[in-house]
């Protein structure tokens, strides 16, 4: 019995992650969501008493999804610090390309209800925790045996998931004006993925004196 109401719960989570993607907030509907989980409107409220107690274990398992990937590419290796960085920004990339929709989504979400950033801001520190910490010692290091230029991590952070959310947020707009000279899409994200990738990694190459 567990386990099928742990599948029910599940096939709710996924109609409703797309539900949200694709409509936002205020555009899904939980009729809809059941309708996809292929459960009645009652059972999904069995599980999830609002649209936006729905909404929010979504919303923190997108985030923390993210993070927690991300930290296992910052933190579970022995390579260089250097290569880990450039590993780091390769996987944030994928992992959008794989979820596209989430860029525009999440700021979406937290432009039309400010108050949503603390969710977000919560999520992150949850998952996060001492992270940003330890990478500052590894790059302080790191940038004191030559390896790699002085950096706050905070500010990579920054840089890397700026530069790849933006390509998502812009294609469409770029695909409508540029039309057929923008080129296969998929092409597009590679080459943008590869110019992030260089524009990070010369930044932090040491300069030769």
């Amino acid at each position: 019995m567990t386990k099928h109401l742990n599948n029910k719960e599940h096939s709710i989570l996924e109609a409703a992650q797309q539900e949200f993607l694709e409509k936002g907030y205020d555009g899904a509907r939980t009729t809809s969501i059941a309708r996809n989980a292929g459960v009645t409107h009652a059972m999904l409220h069995y599980y999830f008493k609002t649209k936006e107690q729905l909404f929010e274990r979504i919303f923190k398992e997108i985030i923390g999804l993210m993070g927690k990937s991300l930290i296992g590419v910052f933190t579970g290796s022995d390579k260089p610090v250097l290569e880990r960085i450039k590993d780091a920004i390769e996987f944030h990339f994928n992992f959008i390309c794989e979820n596209p929709q989430l860029p525009l989504f999440i700021i979406r979400e937290v432009a039309s209800r400010p108050e949503r950033f603390s969710l977000v801001k919560e999520t992150i520190s949850a998952v996060a925790g001492g992270l940003m910490k330890a990478l500052q010692q590894d790059f302080d290091e790191a940038a004191k045996r030559g390896e790699i230029e002085e950096v706050e991590a905070s500010t990579l952070m920054l840089d890397m998931l700026s530069l790849n959310a933006f390509p998502f947020l812009i294609q469409p707009l770029f695909q409508a004006a540029m039309g057929n000279k923008l080129g296969n899409v998929d092409k597009f994200y590679e080459t943008r993925k590869k110019e992030n990738i260089e524009i990070i990694m010369r930044r932090l190459t040491p300069r030769k004196s």
